[in-house]
């Protein structure tokens, strides 16, 4: 192989054929049109310019709503690999909600972890589909149901993401984990016992996870999820914000400050 050609970057094809996409946030770009960020199934994070989609009688400005499931088509003329596709045109597939009250902005908690630790054109099937699953349960009356849907949602995004260890073994010393012990996760070091002063989880429990997350069964996961829901927030919390480094959590923050003034 030609030395030279190897170390050429990957380059993203423009889809031939409409695309899955929802819309995770969107930027204006003039005084008509708008950038928009989307996740699509077959090419992960994607930019697209949405020409005249702010003008009062464009049929795009109906349709370009975050949390719909659109058929997107996108691409340019002049390169292929251009970072700021052209969007050619969008449809909506008659599936997806309009979100209200709090499930509003724990939507957009799940759109900015999409944008900050998925790089642009990384296809993450399994992803998009944990989200459009997703989505309808955050408006849920059951609490612990968000709560589980959310932290099943999370647990899918660091393993495709690839910073979630397996949770049947200890991460140090790859030891099979005994049911009978109890098991925490930690940012530094992945997997292993809990110490006294750490609620921790059955390894038992972890396990479940792990097959669950194997078999890409998020009915299953969401079910034990809910078995451990106070540590699991926590430990993944810290999980996150260790893998996002000095970025900033804008939802979760707004989050708080709704909080305090409650």
């Amino acid at each position: 192989m030609n030395a030279k050609a190897s170390s050429a970057p990957a380059r993203a094809r423009t889809p031939r054929a409409p695309q899955q996409a929802y819309v995770l946030h969107s930027y204006d770009w003039s005084e008509t049109s708008l950038i928009l960020e989307l996740f699509t199934r077959e090419q992960g994070r994607v930019a697209v310019v949405a020409k005249g989609a702010k003008r009062p009688y464009s049929q795009l400005r109906a349709v370009l709503l975050p949390f719909q499931k659109l058929l997107a088509v996108y691409g340019s003329a002049r390169s292929e690999n251009q970072e700021v596709q052209n969007l050619k045109s969008a449809e909506w597939t008659g599936t997806g909600l309009m979100l209200g009250g709090p499930a509003v902005l724990t939507g957009y908690y799940l759109n900015e972890l999409l944008m900050k630790l998925l790089p642009r054109h990384d296809a993450h099937p399994a992803l998009f589909d944990a989200y459009t699953r997703t989505l309808p349960l955050l408006g849920d009356t059951d609490p612990a149901r968000v709560e589980a849907a959310l932290r099943s949602f999370e647990l899918v995004l660091l393993r495709e993401h690839g910073v979630l260890p397996a949770l049947d073994r200890v991460t140090l010393t790859q030891e099979v984990v005994d049911p009978a012990r109890r098991y925490t996760l930690r940012a530094d070091s992945g997997l292993g016992p809990a110490a006294e002063d750490e609620a921790g989880w059955p390894g038992e429990l972890s396990r479940g996870l792990e097959r669950a997350l194997e078999a890409g069964a998020l009915d299953a996961l969401q079910q034990i999820c809910g078995l451990a829901l106070a540590d699991l927030k926590n430990r993944l919390r810290h999980l996150l914000h260790y893998h996002l480094g000095h970025q900033t959590l804008h939802t979760r923050q707004l989050m708080r400050d709704l909080q305090l003034l409650e």
